[in-house]
């Protein structure tokens, strides 16, 4: 592998713009050696004046990068001894209180809350993790500098470049500092000897470190490959056999009952296709989620997950269809699909991806009780989600109403088919029962039984009582609650409140549709303008749609940028390679957003079956929300880009006003730390542009102690940010940063 594609693999996408610009100097060398004059044509000592020129502009460059790197690492180092401190005094304050009796003196000391001991060894992992990134920066930086000045030597004959190496490389603070190995070595001890009772290879495997470049189990490929093959032949088997089997119960049944799995199944595959594309544009979604580095799936994974389930849905569906010749129980399928994922998503024991399915439940938790929790990213997520899929949640409630009050239990047709009414001659309600043939015993016992018709009660599927719009809401309520919470914990009216706004309007649509239903069923309109609801509807849902598509553009992806530069309609950094992606996915979404009018036309006027076009549109609605997905976490990715977070910042005890006036008075003191230099470093510290290396020729130092400082303000701003999280009973991420969904 060449160094570039192994540089490109291996380093912290949150820093990127941090590394040496290995690709950009190999250029400059190239296009160096192209435009020189030849040998032949000119005069040697031209060439040389000219060769000359460009070596100087070239090692000017290569000064830059160097300072660029020094300041960096220098912010890291200075972050990295910070959190070691803090680490361990909250350690020791751990073993105090541990060590103390009941008539020792606490007034002292941080209280710390029952799972601190859990915590802590959380945070001693992801510092360790942190300081290896550090360290891979450092050695990324120092092969590249090696490797583009050998380039350079080989390409012009030449020593100037191994002499600069010498001379700048090797003396710099980011090749010669060994702290950072020091507290490797600090950490591993501490967690042997503190967290871990002494023993090293249980600590080990605590601090282990991830692969930096994700590899995949072949024998996942393999399952994924097979459950794929065997799905895509079981749906097509149960797509033709449906054209030409005939049930004792209506195909609206069946939509209902096998949509919601569906669903679910596709959408873990999206995920999927999420997870790979973030991967592979370098998005950081595991630090994004506030996941352990250490333990979460892959997007082959998930491949293997919905694979499996998809296996399973096929199978489903085919006995299904031929209940009737196989002889079994018709209705017996639907509850096996829906019992077998929920064992799988509930299952207590650590096997089939234990630690992720506990991840999720977690963040369902949080999710569907949002005025209790402090919300984290992954929390109005997963509500957004559940937004394009509501229309799981209404099949959950026709699955369980339908079950208990639809389905015959007892007699000879047990779970054959639903309970069945006829109306006799005198208005009395009788409860009958079909056969497969479709004959029924008449119980009225009337003169005119032809007349009869035996029907499905079908009130599960209707909206009496008001039952589905309210189940209907359950997302646009978890959302709007949300975003009130978020504005309590942070009192920024904007985004949260303008934010919950939007998910009120979502009151408004699902309420007049359902009103307009309720009307049209009651008979109350037999011409359907007469219908008020339906233009109250039709507003609502206009204004719904344009706010929500605004909210998608210009907030969740936030495109439409004014100093976007090149990048037109879009913003001045993007992630994905290519332009036209952003623009497909900006019409995409005004289309897909709008899809409720084909929806409101087809069904109104009755060209098309509502449960047939209502399945199309959650798909399309999945699928949307598929790509909404990609740009949305590009848009957290460069928040935490913007401030070089690559790990989780997990913080213990909460930092005491007292101790931030005593670091602040620390750091305005002449004397208050040793590593002062007299030359204030902020004097073009952050100039990088590349024209620099024409115009400036200052020797200028990075001083160590104005990084320093910033590190320090920076820690104090994310321990309050962190506070707030452990205060709502959270030692996960400080993520007030990003902006609201």
């Amino acid at each position: 592998m060449k160094f570039a594609e192994h540089l490109s693999a291996h380093i912290t996408p949150e820093w990127r713009k941090q590394y040496i610009e290995y690709e950009k100097m190999k250029e400059m060398l190239y296009e160096a050696l192209e435009t020189a004059p030849s040998v032949e044509e000119t005069d040697p000592a031209f060439r040389e004046r000219q060769l000359t020129k460009f070596r100087e502009n070239f090692f000017r460059f290569c000064d830059l990068e160097l300072k660029k790197i020094n300041i960096f690492f220098s912010e890291k180092l200075a972050e990295s001894t910070r959190k070691l401190a803090s680490l361990k005094s909250d350690l020791d304050q751990l073993i105090d209180r541990h060590h103390d009796g009941p008539g020792h003196s606490t007034k002292k000391k941080k209280v710390f809350s029952s799972g601190t001991h859990h915590d802590l060894k959380l945070a001693y992992s992801e510092f360790y993790l942190n300081l290896i990134l550090v360290q891979n920066y450092q050695t990324l930086n120092f092969t590249g500098f090696r490797k583009i000045l050998k380039k350079h030597d080989k390409l012009f004959e030449t020593k100037s470049g191994a002499e600069w190496r010498q001379s700048k490389v090797e003396t710099s603070l980011f090749f010669t500092s060994r702290d950072v190995d020091g507290a490797i070595e600090q950490v591993e001890n501490i967690v042997t000897a503190e967290l871990e009772g002494g023993d090293r290879g249980k600590a080990m495997k605590r601090l282990r470190v991830p692969p930096l470049g994700e590899t995949q189990n072949p024998l996942t490929t393999f399952r994924v490959g097979l459950f794929l093959g065997i799905a895509i032949v079981l749906i097509l088997i149960a797509v033709v056999a449906a054209f030409y089997v005939t049930l004792p119960i209506s195909w609206q049944h069946t939509i209902r009952l096998f949509r919601g799995p569906m669903l679910i199944i596709l959408f873990c595959f999206l995920i999927g296709g999420n997870t790979y594309g973030w991967r592979t544009s370098g998005v950081n979604h595991v630090l994004i989620f506030e996941l352990d580095p250490r333990h979460h799936l892959t997007y082959q994974q998930f491949l293997e997950v919905g694979g499996f389930f998809a296996v399973a849905w096929g199978i489903g569906m085919i006995l299904y269809l031929f209940s009737p010749i196989l002889g079994i129980p018709l209705l017996v399928h639907p509850l096996w699909i829906y019992g077998f994922m929920l064992v799988y998503l509930l299952n207590p024991f650590p096997v089939l991806h234990y630690r992720s399915r506990r991840w999720l439940l977690n963040v369902l938790f949080r999710m569907m009780t949002p005025p209790f929790h402090y919300v984290g990213f992954a929390d109005f997520w997963m509500a957004d989600q559940f937004n394009s899929l509501a229309i799981v949640l209404v099949d959950i409630q026709y699955f369980l109403c339908f079950y208990a009050s639809e389905v015959q239990w007892a007699g000879p047709n047990a779970l054959q088919g639903v309970k069945m009414e006829t109306v006799c001659s005198n208005g009395t309600v009788f409860q009958c029962q079909t056969s497969f043939n479709g004959t029924f015993e008449n119980p009225c016992g009337d003169v005119n039984a032809t007349a009869l018709v035996c029907q499905a009660i079908n009130q599960c599927a209707s909206n009496q009582y008001a039952i589905r719009p309210i189940v209907t809401l359950l997302p646009a309520y978890w959302r709007f609650a949300q975003c009130w919470r978020r504005y309590r914990d942070t009192k920024h009216v904007f985004p949260h409140v303008v934010n919950a706004f939007k998910y009120s309007t979502s009151f408004l649509v699902v309420t007049f549709s359902a009103l307009n239903s309720w009307y049209k069923e009651h008979g109350k309109s037999d011409v359907i303008p007469e219908s008020l609801f339906l233009w109250f509807w039709l507003l609502a849902a206009i204004v719904s749609s344009c706010y929500t598509y605004t909210w998608d553009i210009k907030m969740d992806w936030g495109l439409l940028d004014r100093n976007a530069g090149e990048n037109r309609f879009l913003r001045e950094q993007t992630v994905y390679h290519y332009k036209w992606y952003y623009y497909l996915a900006m019409v995409e979404d005004l289309i897909l957003r709008f899809t409720w009018t084909i929806t409101m036309s087809a069904t109104e006027t009755g060209f098309i079956d509502s449960e047939i076009l209502r399945t199309v549109m959650a798909v399309l609605e999945v699928i949307r929300r598929f790509i909404w997905n990609f740009f949305r976490l590009e848009n957290e990715h460069i928040n935490n880009c913007g401030q070089f977070r690559a790990v989780r910042d997990i913080s213990i005890t909460p930092i005491d006003h007292s101790d931030q006036v005593l670091l602040e008075k620390m750091m305005d003191e002449e004397d208050g730390v040793f590593n002062r230099r007299e030359k204030d470093a902020k004097r073009g510290l952050r100039k990088r542009d590349v024209k620099m290396w024409t115009d400036d020729d200052e020797d200028e130092q990075t001083d160590t102690w104005t990084v320093f400082k910033g590190g320090i303000s920076n820690w104090l701003q994310s321990r309050k940010l962190s506070n707030l999280s452990s205060r709502k009973g959270s030692s996960s991420l400080s993520m007030d940063h990003s902006k609201e969904i």
